[in-house]
């Protein structure tokens, strides 16, 4: 008995260590957006700063067009996410539940594009997106990532694993189609939608790569992009006020995150088949 509640105690141990050191970067990062440049870089890790100050984020605020970078960043995640889960909802109902020629030939497409390399497609989006004339706007971002094999994947398996005792009592109650999506697979599907939407505003929020390819002007700038405006070779990096733009563009995931979670353990309890 000893043996187990030591090896318990070791296991909670580990995993507060592990929390440790997976959070120790945000929480150097909130603390360094609240030090002046010399303390930063003071020997020790010191997490409390000595002399806490607010001017890092004031002069990160107006000094660069952060609230810019967040409208847009904001806009172009947000339907990304939205584009991403509509499509990703309806196709992966039309593999579930519908039968067609084609239908197994379709699907491992959708799972090859999966393991598709970014770099593959780049060059035929943005030359799409440029003729377009899309380049430095919004959908410049949004359309070529509208559609998510990981989400019709993930949503399919979902879809599969509902009991056919829902669509035959819809059915009775004389549901079409559209209506029986739309008034028992919806609202039975909020718990892998609230998850693959947290998964996916995750990746738009933090995405990159292809925004600085597409986004040159600094007004369409998303805020990964508007980062790299602190990163002034003449003068040196300002890393307080680099940590305070960092720490504010890093509030809207964990908000959306923390959110999100509650409406996940809302929907997994709530919903299921009532006998």
């Amino acid at each position: 008995m000893g043996g187990k509640v030591l090896g318990q105690a070791a296991g909670h141990m580990l995993l507060v260590l592990l929390i440790l050191v997976i959070l120790f970067p945000m929480m150097w990062m909130i603390s360094a957006s609240f030090k002046q440049t010399g303390e930063i870089f003071a020997s020790g890790l010191n997490l409390v700063p000595i002399k806490p100050v607010l001017s890092n984020y004031v002069i990160a605020w107006k000094k660069f067009p952060l609230p810019t970078w967040c409208l847009n960043s904001v806009v172009t995640a947000g339907g990304t996410v939205l584009g991403q889960l509509i499509t990703s909802i309806l196709a992966a109902y039309g593999f579930a539940r519908f039968s067609f020629r084609g239908q197994r030939v379709c699907f491992m497409v959708v799972l090859g594009a999966m393991i598709v390399p970014f770099q593959v497609t780049m060059i035929p989006n943005y030359i799409l997106v440029a003729n377009w004339g899309l380049l430095d706007t919004w959908w410049a971002v949004i359309v070529p990532n509208l559609p998510s094999a990981f989400g019709i994947f993930l949503l399919r398996q979902y879809f599969l694993a509902l009991p056919q005792e829902l669509f035959d009592a819809a059915s009775l109650d004389g549901a079409n189609t559209w209506q029986t999506f739309l008034r028992v697979v919806v609202p039975l599907s909020r718990a892998p939608m609230g998850a693959l939407a947290v998964y996916l505003f995750l990746n738009a929020w933090n995405a990159y790569f292809w925004p600085l390819l597409v986004l040159s002007e600094p007004g369409a700038q998303t805020l990964p992009i508007g980062l790299r405006s602190f990163l002034d070779t003449e003068i040196g990096i300002e890393w307080g006020q680099l940590m305070a733009a960092a720490t504010l563009a890093s509030l809207p995931a964990l908000v959306a995150f923390f959110t999100a979670q509650k409406q996940i353990i809302s929907s997994f309890v709530m919903t299921g088949v009532k006998g």
